[in-house]
């Protein structure tokens, strides 16, 4: 029988100990499956027999398992890891617990991760990092719905080392044939989500049987206990096989003296000598030296944090990738990717995120949601949207190219997340499947007849007014008013209305937020348009989003975007009301109405504020003309 004990060299040569224990392997995993299948018992089981419980912790244990333990006083090993109030309240995981632990031959992260359907975001985030899985099936129940969701989200996420651990096989009193009638139903699922290599073990968390000693209940069971197979599964290999890939995460710069490269080597070997490629500018060099404490290396592979120089001054950044010279990475700004999303707010396709992918951070924008993957039945859906804890395929654009790999080969390279502009929070994680062909196939043309010289034909710069408000605020009458003004003074306009576009360019539109997204989309595009033709472009938009209103600011030049917030109370604009509309979504007759119930976020910094209680259409007019015109903008280009 194996028996798991701190090492005797703690006792004997504790500095000895150190030394071995810092060049120990790391292994990550996740424990994952439906409610009440026993992992955050299975996690407080490890910890414990493995000696890393220390003797408060046990006493408060002891003490917490007698207070709210499910174990009639006995010790609920589950209330290592279920720390939150609420958790122990209702006897469930919410979020995800990080545990270390360490035997004499590796050492572990192991995270808890929730059962609850309502909290796979959660789950997704421990499993982003893991190297393998223990997926848990109680006995009495068998394969569940949450144990398919979370088998699938496990292949999705790429981990191809995974244990299916039968817990509470003493409850069914340790019977052979329910142990293979669960194993072949999985099996059965497994093999169409692409998890067709697994280990079933039968286990008691509880107890601990066959998890760090071979259980004398399951004489008809010959294959590995648990810590045995988590202490010897294979999980480097893989990437030292493929080619050098290291994302600068840091350019190291202490002194005069030293110029560095600092990053965490994601796939591959690389040695001194070795040629290079920085991407995405493709500028080429040789590794001169692999800087690290207390001496250089003469190698360095996958899984190593190190700092490499170079024979020659080449411009390298943060987000930069540094691959093997003679098997670079590709470089693409449009993709299929598959999306988890993360959000309460749902994904409409068309608004602008911020994805970060290893240490790069650029602008990006889902095109079109492809399809919605049901997780229960494998189905595939056509949808508009994705809602909290759906996933979809979607074709995504960035606002650069970036160096990538697919995440099926490199997870580093390959999986990326999406935080809202506005509020910095992480909204979506992903996995790129592929570059589009169109990101190699479309090329911007350039032309010899520039913006500024289009804009010095007319001496005047091309720049986009856009009039943003509720509906009924007067925005549409005070664009009217501004243009003629400035059409009076020699000036180039075209005016863009709301309800104008959507006669042709927009006319397959309606007024969900996806559609308004769009719509918004396509405006800000003819405006630039519009914009590199040297015209002063008027556009009248409720555009009650602010990423909208954000993402047009964004796709012009500095200066050339001046935000106005016709802004008027909703109770006036009711007044005005001269179409109905107000009237009409009151009585429930018009759905998704701005004000009403679809909301309008008001501009946080706009350049100009019209309020148009204190001020006519015509002054208003005038308010602007006066601000375009006292720019300090040399008209004679």
């Amino acid at each position: 029988m194996t028996v798991y004990k701190p090492s005797d060299l703690i006792a004997e040569d504790i500095d000895a100990y150190l030394v071995a224990h810092q060049h120990k392997s790391l292994l990550r995993f996740i424990t994952c499956g439906s409610v009440d299948d026993g992992k955050s018992t299975l996690i407080g089981r490890l910890l414990y027999d493995s000696k890393m419980i220390f003797e408060d912790q046990m006493a408060a244990l002891e003490a917490d398992s007698r207070r709210v333990g499910t174990q009639g006083g006995a010790i609920d090993f589950a209330l290592l890891v279920d720390g939150l109030a609420a958790e122990r309240e209702q006897g469930i995981t919410i979020d995800v617990a990080y545990r270390f632990f360490a035997t004499d031959k590796r050492k572990f992260i192991v995270a808890d991760t929730p059962g609850h359907e309502q909290y796979t975001r959660n789950m997704v985030t421990g499993a982003s990092t893991a190297d393998a899985a223990v997926i848990l099936i109680d006995a009495r129940k068998g394969v569940l719905t949450q144990t398919r969701r979370h088998s699938y989200l496990v292949s999705l996420l790429g981990i191809r080392h995974v244990v299916l651990a039968v817990n509470k096989m003493d409850l069914v009193g340790w019977d052979q044939t329910v142990f293979d009638r669960i194993v072949a139903d999985y099996r059965a699922f497994a093999d169409q989500i692409g998890l067709s290599v697994f280990t079933p073990i039968p286990i008691s968390g509880l107890g601990g049987d066959n998890m760090a000693s071979k259980s004398q209940a399951s004489p008809w069971y010959d294959g590995p206990i648990l810590m045995d197979w988590l202490e010897t599964v294979q999980v480097e290999d893989d990437l030292q096989a493929q080619p050098f890939r290291m994302p600068v995460q840091w350019v190291n710069r202490p002194n005069l003296d030293f110029r560095g490269f600092s990053g965490l080597i994601a796939s591959g070997v690389v040695k001194p000598g070795d040629r290079i490629r920085v991407l995405p500018s493709g500028r080429e060099s040789k590794v001169d030296r692999i800087v690290t404490l207390p001496d250089d290396l003469p190698q360095a592979v996958a899984g190593q944090s190190v700092t490499l120089t170079l024979t020659d001054e080449i411009d390298i950044s943060r987000g930069d990738l540094i691959v093997a010279a003679d098997a670079p990475s590709p470089v693409a700004g449009q993709f299929e990717a598959t999306v988890v999303w993360m959000d309460d707010e749902p994904l409409p396709p068309g608004r602008a995120y911020l994805l970060k992918i290893g240490a790069r951070t650029v602008g990006a924008s889902v095109t079109e949601i492809k399809h919605r993957v049901n997780v229960n039945t494998l189905e595939r859906t056509a949808a508009k949207r994705l809602e909290l804890n759906e996933i979809g395929l979607v074709n995504l654009s960035l606002d650069q190219p970036v160096p990538f790999e697919a995440y099926a080969d490199n997870r580093e390279l390959g999986g990326f997340i999406l935080i809202d502009r506005i509020s910095n929070r992480t909204v979506g994680a992903g996995m790129l499947n592929f570059a589009l062909r169109r990101a190699d196939n479309i090329h911007w043309q350039h032309t010899d007849v520039t913006k500024q010289s289009r804009a010095a034909l007319k001496s005047q710069r091309g720049q986009v007014v856009w009039l943003t408000g509720l509906s009924g605020a007067g925005k549409s009458t005070i664009a009217n008013l501004v243009e003629k003004r400035l059409h009076a003074l020699g000036r180039h306009t075209y005016l863009l209305d709301g309800d104008n576009v959507r006669h042709g360019l927009n006319k397959n539109l309606g007024f969900t937020e996806e559609d308004r997204v769009e719509n918004i989309r396509r405006v800000a595009e003819v405006a630039k348009l519009m914009v590199d033709a040297g015209l002063i472009v008027l556009t009248a938009f409720i555009s009650p989003f602010r990423a909208e209103r954000r993402m047009a600011r964004e796709i012009l030049e500095d200066g050339e975007f001046i935000e106005v917030f016709v802004d008027t109370p909703l109770a006036v604009a009711e007044q005005r009301d001269v179409k109905g509309l107000y009237a009409k979504a009151r009585s429930g007759q018009l759905k998704n109405f701005t004000g009403i119930d679809s909301p309008y976020e008001a501009p946080e910094a706009p350049e100009l504020r019209i309020d148009t209680t204190t001020v006519t259409p015509v002054e208003a007019a005038e308010q602007i003309v006066a601000w375009l015109e006292g720019q300090e903008i040399d008209y004679d280009i």
